[in-house]
C-alpha cells in the first residue's frame, strides 16, 4: 500500500480509455471520429471508435499511432490487431473497445456506423493534442 494515497493513480475507466484513443486519433488528423457506445445493443465489446485517413498511409499510421500512445500513456496493449500491413482498414482490439480505422472509400462501402444504428453515439470529450 503507498505511503502517501495521492500516489495512486487511479485505473481509467472504458470510456476513458476510448475517449483517449479518441484523442490520438485527432491529434493525428484522423477524419470523421465517431464513438458508438454498444451497451445495450451488443455483448461483443462496449464501444467502437471509428475513423478514417486520408490514405492508406494515412491508416496505418493512425493505426500505429493509438497503438503506441495508449501502450506508453496508459499502459493498455491491443488484444488483437488487423490490418496494419495494408492500410486499409485497420483493427484494433482493446477487448472493452474496439478501434476501426478506414480508408475513406471502404468507410463509405461498409457504413459500419449504419449497421450499429441502434447504438448511441458519444461525445467526444477531453480531446487533446498531447
Amino acid at each position: 500500500m503507498p505511503a502517501n494515497a495521492s500516489d495512486v493513480t487511479p485505473t481509467p475507466s472504458v470510456a476513458d480509455l476510448a475517449q483517449r484513443a479518441a484523442a490520438i486519433l485527432v491529434a493525428r488528423k484522423a477524419n470523421d471520429v465517431v464513438l458508438l457506445s454498444l451497451k445495450g445493443v451488443s455483448d461483443m465489446t462496449d464501444y467502437f471508435l471509428i475513423a478514417s485517413g486520408t490514405s492508406d498511409t494515412h491508416v496505418r499510421a493512425l493505426g500505429s499511432g493509438v497503438l503506441e500512445d495508449m501502450k506508453k500513456e496508459v499502459g493498455q496493449t491491443a488484444n488483437h490487431t488487423e490490418g496494419l500491413a495494408q492500410g486499409r482498414w485497420v483493427l484494433l482490439d482493446y477487448v472493452d473497445f474496439v478501434v476501426h480505422v478506414f480508408h475513406p472509400t471502404l468507410r463509405n462501402f461498409y457504413q459500419i456506423e449504419r449497421l450499429w444504428a441502434d447504438a448511441q453515439e458519444v461525445p467526444l470529450t477531453a480531446i487533446d493534442s498531447r
